[in-house]
């Protein structure tokens, strides 16, 4: 019988040490417990993040979220905030904090081979003061998460590096590539649901009409 892909996988902590060195200190000591300057920094110039969830039963989600450069308002030393904005609607972020409480963020600065991570405790706020801070579209949003930053850690670079991911003439050509409207007729079930071009003339009018 062939093995399955989950088939053997490792089953304790110990078992992965056995295949890795010791972590070198270094790492461990560049790992803080609150928004410095420099973590400050890089949140203020940062124009997508990353949010990772999970609800009560284990399942996990990773979210983009995007705005002009600093649309993540840090509030304090150990907390910052990420305005929600118009989207799909699933709320599979919000819910998911509301549920478990955590969240981690990964924020990414363009032309930039580091990212910074902040994890810790979350909650979902539709608190109006705090909502009149959070602007970056020149409107409150419905709500925010908060994160308390638990921990705060530099990436290395060595992910960008590998992926060159900033450099164009590492990317796809777009002819090889099935257009955004392609993937998602696709994966609605095709002409059952919408056809292609009504799939293309509603991400259109989405982008014009309710990107705010």
């Amino acid at each position: 019988m062939t093995a399955g892909p989950f088939d053997g996988a490792l089953g304790s902590e110990a078992e992965l040490h056995e295949l890795y060195e010791q972590v070198d200190e270094r790492a461990v000591r560049k790992q803080i417990d609150r928004i410095d300057p420099m973590a400050r920094r890089l949140i203020a110039v940062a124009p997508i993040a990353f949010v990772a969830s999970h609800d009560a039963a284990g399942r996990t989600d990773v979210s983009p979220r995007g705005g002009p450069p600093g649309f993540v308002s840090v509030l304090d030393d150990h907390h910052l905030a990420l305005p929600d904005a118009t989207g799909n609607r699933r709320l599979d972020t919000l819910r998911n904090v509301i549920e478990t409480g955590h969240a981690a963020v990964i924020f990414v600065i363009p032309g930039r081979a580091q990212a910074l991570r902040v994890n810790g405790p979350a909650r979902v706020s539709a608190r109006p003061d705090l909502l009149d801070r959070l602007t970056p579209v020149g409107k409150p949003p419905r709500s925010a998460i908060v994160v308390e930053a638990a921990e705060v850690y530099a990436h290395c670079p060595k992910a960008f590096v590998r992926s060159r991911v900033w450099s164009p003439d590492s990317w796809p050509a777009a002819a090889d590539l099935p257009t955004p409207a392609e993937v998602s007729h696709a994966h609605m079930g095709g002409d059952a649901f919408m056809t292609l071009d009504q799939v293309q003339q509603a991400a259109e009018d989405s982008l014009r009409y309710r990107l705010a």
